[in-house]
This record gives structure tokens, sequence and C-alpha cells, in this order.
């Protein structure tokens, strides 16, 4: 069946917020000036989408599945496949992917900063000298991604994702060792071991690399550490284009957003300029969805700097990328043709209060032709409260969609 209508999911990753005192006890989407936003609220339909379910803090991957309609309770095995996947490297079956971060610690391995400054500079040259290692027979081949995000790929007979992290997820803790969830489980027992292993190779290969050394010289943190978490294997996903009859793409600017795309048969585009950090050219983002509209009838894109704020805690700068992803709205609105379909969301929730994803629903917007309205005038968390839509599940968005651009099949006679 021939899509009729076209549609575009946009997400603001972590957009959703809560009130914050130093905005007026506004969430960063009402503070903001969202011209466009608001204009798709006041025409289109709204609502509240739990991701998920209700209550559940979403991972991004997970998300992310449930929004392109796949259970991620029946599919989801780890993070580290679709890092690796999204960045480039080759994963085969067996293999197990750990996503990774470039970490600074200090010399009793605790935990200064996750993200080494976020570091955007030399991460290549630092990943050659840990890439290609061999440890117990396994060989562990590891690449950089954006910023300070890398992956970490176990390849060798034996291997098990059923693993505990080393990261502890939060500054001033100690890394952690890597453990079997099951303690009799020896291909876990061994995984767990090269894991280790491979820490404490980074620590001494990277602590005190040239390029650390010129960054500490400069004032900054160096990246000195390597530390892997999210363990998984490949999962088997029926693919998008396939299972809905649509020409599918996605327009991403992270390596898991990419990978997640390319494991459920999406094609993906790249616009220039975009990075996944604060500094991403999100007008650039808006062109190259403009000219993957004109080749796919589903587009999927997900812009990354909500999320990097909410997690800094900055509501401040988290108003300006809303107001960014505003303008690149604009842009598209302007070209955008008759017969499309926009759903503008989150992924989840990323309070600047918390520093982390919560459980608290997302707004919801669908734009497009001969849909029925409702009274809400603004998009934000509040306004959307009182949308038409009500309050969703992030897997009733394809189906939606799907019907809207005349594709689904009919159920029943």
């Amino acid at each position: 069946m021939r899509a009729q209508s076209k549609a575009l999911l946009l997400i603001g990753d972590g957009m959703g917020d809560r009130p914050i005192a130093e905005l007026g006890h506004r969430t960063p989407l009402e503070a903001a000036h969202t011209p466009c936003m608001d204009r798709l609220a006041r025409e289109g339909e709204c609502g509240l989408m739990d991701p998920i379910a209700p209550g559940i803090r979403a991972g991004s991957d997970t998300a992310h599945l449930a929004l392109l309609g796949y259970d991620p309770y029946q599919v989801y095995t780890g993070r580290g496949p679709f890092e690796a996947l999204g960045i480039g490297m080759e994963v085969r079956g067996g293999d197990v992917a750990l996503r990774c971060n470039f970490s600074t610690v200090d010399e009793n391995w605790r935990v200064i900063d996750r993200r080494a400054g976020r570091i955007t500079q030399g991460t290549a040259e630092l990943a050659r000298a840990v890439n290609g290692v061999e440890i117990e027979g396994v060989q562990c081949f590891f690449k950089e991604s954006v910023a300070h995000r890398g992956a970490l790929l176990l390849r060798g007979e034996g291997l098990s994702a059923r693993i505990t992290d080393v990261d502890p997820h939060t500054e001033g803790e100690f890394v952690r060792e890597c453990r079997p969830l099951d303690p009799q489980d020896e291909a876990a027992q061994r995984t767990a071991r090269v894991v280790n292993a491979f820490v404490r190779l980074s620590y001494e290969r990277l602590k005190e690399h040239p390029i650390n050394r010129e960054r500490v010289a400069q004032g900054l943190l160096p990246a000195n550490i390597i530390l892997p978490r999210g363990a998984g294997v490949a999962p088997h996903l029926e693919p998008f284009p396939q299972r809905h009859g649509v020409r599918a793409a996605a327009v991403v600017e992270t390596g898991l957003i990419r990978g997640i795309a390319r494991f459920v048969g999406m094609e993906t585009r790249d616009a220039p300029g975009t990075t996944g950090g604060l500094d991403s050219d999100l007008m650039s983002m808006g062109h190259t969805l403009l000219q993957a509209l004109q080749e796919y009838d589903f587009i999927l894109c997900n812009v990354k700097a909500p999320d990097l704020c909410g997690h800094d805690g900055n509501p401040h700068q988290k108003v300006e990328v809303i107001e960014r992803m505003d303008a690149m709205l604009r842009l598209v609105l302007e070209s955008a043709e008759p017969n499309l379909y926009i759903c503008l969301t989150a992924d989840h929730s990323t309070p600047c209060s918390v520093r982390d994803h919560s459980g608290d629903p997302v707004p919801l917007v669908l734009w497009g032709p001969d849909l029925r309205g409702d009274e809400v005038q603004a998009f934000h968390e509040r306004a959307c409260m009182r949308g038409g839509l009500g309050r969703l599940r992030g897997s009733d968005l394809v189906p939606i969609l799907t019907q809207l651009m005349g594709v689904q099949e009919k159920f029943g006679a």
C-alpha cells in the first residue's frame, strides 16, 4: 500500500521537565518563546504521553523502540549494540557490545567527571590507543562516537551480556567492578573479567597519553579512563518499512538513535554541523529534514540538546535550545507539503531538578490536515494535559500516524 500522506516524528530528547523556581515556577517549555510549537498546538490535537508506561523512567533506547512500535520488554537486550552499530561498527551474532564514556578519575579511581569535561577533540586518537587489543582470547574493538561517547565490542567464544556496569552513573563514586548477574554463569564471569581488564588497560594507556597531557596543560579534565555500561547483544527486529509499508528514514545526530534506526531498517541521514551537543546546527538539521521528506514517507528526527541541559541542571540553557528547536520547526513548516503530519513530543522527561530521566509524562501534539483539533493554545506540559488526545503510551504513536498516512490495514472485515 502506497502512503497517501507523509509523517514526521520529531523528538525533543529529554524535553519534558518540571516547574522550576528560577523560571517563575514554569517548565522550560512554558518559559520558552515557541511560536511554531504553539501553532501546532492551536491547529492540532494535544495530549500527554508515557513513552513506555506511567511512572517508568525510560531510557532513550527503550523509549525510541516503543515510539517506533517495538515492545522494549520483548526485544531490548541492552544499549550497547545500538550504540556500536550507530557509529559504524560491525556487529555480528554473538558479539557483546557496551556503550562507553571517556571519563575522568583520580588516582584512586574516584569519578571526577563522567564525561571528561564533555571532551570534543582528540577522542579518535585516544580510541586508537585501546582499539584492537585481545584479552583472554577475546577481541576488543573500541570506537569513539560524538563528544565523550564511544562503544566497546567484544568478539569471541563463550561471552554473555548478563553483566553489571562499570560506570557508577554519578560523580564522586568509585569505578565499579564488572560482575556477572549470575555468579554461576561461566560466560558472564569471563565477559566480566574481560571488561575489567579492558578498563584497567584503558586507564594505563590513557592517563599519560599526549592528548591528556595537553588537556591538563590547558586546564581541562583528562579523558583518562573508559567506563562501559549497557551490555547487550544485537536483537532481531522486523524492519519498520516492511512492517508498515512505508519508505522510512531517520535524521539523527547521535550514535544511539542512528543505531536504533539501522536496526529497524530505516535509512539514516546526517545533517552537516550536527554534533549531538549543545552547539549542534539545528537549522542544518531542518534543511536535511526537508530533503528527506522529498524521498521518504516516514521520518524520525531526534534533537539531543534539551536532554543535555536537563542532565546539567541548566534550565536557562534548556529554554534557549528549545527556542532553537522552534526555529528549526519554522523552517520545516514554511516548506511543508499539505499532506504532511507532524507529531512533536519527547522520548522522556529530563527535569533540571533531577538531572536524570524521570517517569513524568511528556507533552505531545499531532498536527496536519483533517484533524479534529481541541482547545489547547500552547505547547507545554500543563497545556497539553487538557488536550483531546488524552494520555497515550509511546506504542500508540505509530498506529495513529500510519492510519492518518493511509497505509494501515483494516483490522477486521
